[in-house]
């Protein structure tokens, strides 16, 4: 009997060693039993240090092309980076470059419409503007396949009325570095990298060398101090 009572006592003495490993149990020098749970402990720390980290984001916003080079250079640009954009076209560009309009949405950025010749909206041309804006709807959805909901008005003119008679939500923007009239590559850089905040929407051209280069220049920049590039919808909406 008493060799049974001990492989017993043998019996939960290991029972009791294999407990305390699985769910991190130590015995103290006094014979306390203390709880590590370093297994739980790591996973909550962890979580906790990835909700502690800010997404900083911002959107970054290409009007009038696509430009048969430089559209492309910018695509490629952002691509190695990993960024995704908003590109708002003109119907005239986008009928004469439909592969470049595929491959933004290939590539997952935000397509929108620009109108169809960059037209701004006057107190008297409501009727021709509006003709414009679909009749590039058209075009776009055409090469896509997808309903175009975003429009960035040229100059900032719109009428609140084509939001209902069109489905159509007017993006603006936050951040102008003017660089459709600077040939300074650095210093429309230092404009945009001066200026955004979270959640900044940044208005560029695609239309010109030295904005490409400016604003991949910017994205270096904005990426290393930790921002994260989104397309309008989730600046506007998330």
């Amino acid at each position: 009997m008493r060799k049974i009572g001990k492989a017993l006592a043998m019996g939960d003495l290991l029972l009791c060693l294999a407990l305390a490993g699985a769910y991190g149990i130590c015995f103290g020098k006094d014979g306390s039993l203390k709880w590590q749970q370093a297994a739980a402990v790591s996973a909550v720390e962890e979580k906790e240090e990835e909700q502690a980290v800010e997404i900083r984001r911002l959107a970054l916003t290409f009007d009038d092309g696509p430009h048969p080079c430089y559209t492309d250079e910018l695509l490629d640009g952002l691509k190695e980076r990993g960024v995704r954009a908003t590109f708002f076209v003109t119907g005239e560009h986008a009928e004469i470059h439909p592969d470049i309009i595929k491959r933004m949405q290939e590539e997952g950025h935000l397509i929108g419409n620009h109108t169809y010749s960059h037209m701004q909206l006057r107190k008297n041309n409501r009727e021709v503007f509006k003709e414009e804006l679909i009749k590039t709807n058209e075009i776009l959805e055409e090469i896509t396949g997808q309903e175009v909901v975003y429009v960035r008005p040229p100059y900032g003119s719109w009428d609140k009325s084509f939001e209902q008679e069109l489905n159509m939500f007017p993006v603006l923007w936050t951040v102008d570095p003017l660089d459709w009239c600077s040939r300074d590559a650095d210093c429309i850089t230092q404009k945009i990298v001066s200026k955004v905040e979270e959640n900044d929407i940044i208005l560029m051209h695609d239309y010109y060398e030295t904005s490409v280069e400016a604003a991949l220049k910017a994205v270096d920049e904005l990426l290393a101090e930790g921002y994260t590039f989104v397309t309008v919808e989730e600046i506007l909406f998330d």
